[in-house]
Order: C-alpha cells, then structure tokens, then sequence
C-alpha cells in the first residue's frame, strides 16, 4: 500500500492503474482500433506543437473559467462520457463527485454502470450522451428519463462504425458474471489484490449491465445486449439529428466531427456545440489525430457554435495548445479513468487538480491573464501540422 497515493502526472496514475487492475480491465482503458494509428496519433501530436514563452510583465493572475452549453465551468476542462467503468466500485458516481468538487461538467455515458438518477444527484451539471440504438420512442424514452433525472445537456455521439480486431489484441469480457466466469476471471482478480479487495468490501461485482439503455421499466440489458441493438440499428441521417436536438429542446452537443462539412452540417442542424472527436482512437483507425483537425473545424463554424475537442490531452499544456488553436474547452476520457483506478474520487480530483495547474503555468509563460486570450501565435506550429478533411 502507497502511503501517499498523490500522483504529479496522469502517465504516472496510468503506471499505477496498470499496476492495479487486471490485465483485461487496464486492456479495456488502453485499447484503440486495429493497429492502433489513430489512438498513437492523438497523444503523439500534442508533443509536435510548441509554446513561444515570453520573460518578463507576465500577469500576476490568470483566469481559466468558461462556459460550455450554459454551464459555468472552473476550467476548460469537462469530463467525456465512457462506457461501464469497471476500475472502481464507485464508477461514475466517483467521477461525478470530482467534478463537482472541481467545478466542472460531468457528462455520463448511456452505456455507464451507474444510473443518471444517482450520478446527476451527485453531480447536478451533468450532460447525458446517447448513441443512435433502438427506434425514435425509445431513444425518446432515455432522454426523458434523463430530463426527469436532471441532466442539463444531451450529447450525441455518432461515430461509431464498429470496427474491431486489434493487432495486440482484445480483452475478455463476458456477457454476464456468472459462476463459471467468476472462477475464469480469478486467477487475474487474485493478482491485483488491492483492486480485488476493494470491490469485496463493497459486496458486489463489476456490473456488466447499463442500466441507462433501459426503457419503460425494463431490468438493465447487459453491454453486448445493448450492443448488438446498436449494431442492428440502421445508422442516423441529419433528419435523425435535428429530430434528437428538437426533441431533446436544451443544450445538445455533437460528438465525432472530424470534417469541415459534417461540421456546417451540424450548424444546420441546431446543435449548441459540437466535439472534434475520433472516439479516443476507437473508431475508424487511421483517422487523424483531433488536434489536427481542430483548427480548420472551428475557423470554419466556431462563430456559431461551440467547438470543443476530445482525444489525447495529458496535460494541461496539451489543453492551453487546444484552446489556441480554437476550443472552447476539453474533454478527457483515459486520464481520468486512470485517476479513478489509482485513487478512486481522490484520483480523478488529482488529474483535474493537474490539468488546472499546467493550464495555469502556461498562462504565466505565455503571458495571457486569460485563456480568452490564447491564439496561435502563442504556439510553434510545424508546417503541414493540420488536416482539413471535407470543404
């Protein structure tokens, strides 16, 4: 046991959550499409941008708050929605707390463990996000409960073009936690003894269900239940989203724009805001990294919408870059899973606590007293750095 369980970067709460969860749980967090291109890409193109410091008359105070879709946020920096967190008994309703506790939006995937009924009380500013499953009364049926719950956002996410087949390979995970794959799992969950003990403690097991998928009073179907449904679902067209924004009628995020012209699609559709998104390197391998593509997507649509990116930020050096090149905000998604498996709550308050500070010491070199002020000129953009994909 660490005695102190404080991490000064997220790749040293990656280290720890390596070192705690099984094998096939940390495979999970990790994984990427097909040779993993994309997911490499993300993280690798944050490093080929640089900062152009200045020396002396920096400011004193830096202010980092934003706004996104209506909600007053801390930092530009809002949790991504994930699916079944298996890292921590907690899961989401950890999360959740963190983000409160740090003052900014907790989105909850409809492929969560816990229901928005108790992650939106632990967290009151929480978007919940939905994918294209089922028919319209059903997905009418999950936004109204999420409504009812409390949720102040919807986020749509419709990427996913499920692909599959990884060249370092696919962990296990069973369809249910029966007997038979208790005793399969064992040997796994008896070598990482304090994520083992921690579940114990509790008197439960990793859920394999999702409950958020459930309608009309339904039990929760399990993952691949609620995945094959998906992948029986005809995908949506732009009439389907303009349905789900009228429909929804508030605040309702785009997630997995990667093109120009999906981008000014997405304007006329009535989205509040969208994400540059390629699902952290889980879809269509060999898509560009986000930060590529982030800036000719929000020169050509970010006077009418918000532009948010997600994928690849470690730090907040990595935020700052994304704010100068034309994001309003951030979202992560593995830095604060691996936060919540090194420390739980604590864990994804640590990452979030770093996050604000790398934001804050880049301010302070760059010169800016807020990151309103952020442009590109702040950074060293290497020729050929940006992708434009469609016009």
């Amino acid at each position: 046991m660490m005695a102190n369980k404080w991490f000064e970067t997220v790749a040293v709460a990656q280290r720890r959550a390596k070192r705690r969860l099984p094998k096939s749980v940390y495979g999970a967090l990790v994984a990427g499409a097909e040779a993993g291109v994309t997911v490499r890409d993300n993280v690798a193109a944050f490093s080929e941008l640089g900062f152009g410091p200045h020396v002396a008359g920096l400011p004193a105070k830096r202010e980092m708050a934003t706004a996104v879709m209506g909600q007053e946020i801390s930092l530009p920096v809002l949790i991504s929605p994930t699916g079944v967190q298996a890292v921590h008994p907690d899961g989401e309703v950890a999360v959740a707390r963190a983000a409160a506790a740090r003052g900014t939006v907790m989105s909850l995937s409809s492929f969560a463990s816990k229901p928005v009924e108790e992650v939106v009380a632990a967290s009151p500013r929480t978007f919940f996000q939905m994918y294209w499953v089922g028919g319209r009364d059903e997905m009418a049926a999950r936004m109204e409960r999420a409504r009812a719950a409390g949720a102040v956002g919807l986020i749509a996410t419709l990427d996913w073009s499920f692909s599959f087949g990884r060249d370092w390979g696919s962990p296990h995970i069973p369809e249910k936690m029966t007997l038979r794959e208790m005793i399969r799992q064992a040997p796994e969950a008896v070598s990482r003894p304090a994520w083992l003990y921690e579940w114990l403690r509790t008197g439960a097991i990793p859920g394999l269900t999702v409950p958020n998928m459930a309608v009309g009073g339904a039990p929760a179907p399990t993952f691949f239940s609620a995945y094959a449904q998906w992948m029986q679902t005809a995908p949506p067209s732009w009439d389907d989203v303009a349905w789900l924004r009228e429909q929804w009628g508030g605040p309702f995020m785009l997630k997995g724009v990667t093109r120009v012209d999906d981008a000014k699609r997405a304007v006329d559709a009535g989205v509040t805001a969208l994400s540059v998104s390629n699902h952290g390197g889980n879809n269509l391998d060999g898509t560009p990294a986000t930060i590529r593509l982030l800036p000719d997507i929000a020169q050509a649509v970010g006077d009418q919408v918000e532009v948010l990116l997600d994928g690849g930020v470690r730090r907040g050096g990595d935020v700052v870059k994304a704010l100068a090149l034309g994001a309003r905000a951030v979202l992560i998604g593995r830095a604060y899973l691996w936060g919540l498996a090194a420390n739980g709550q604590a864990g994804v308050e640590n990452v979030l606590d770093l996050l604000r500070a790398g934001i804050d010491s880049c301010l302070l070199g760059l010169g800016r007293s807020s990151i309103a002020e952020l442009s590109p000129e702040d950074l060293v953009i290497p020729p050929g750095f940006t992708r434009r994909l469609g016009a």
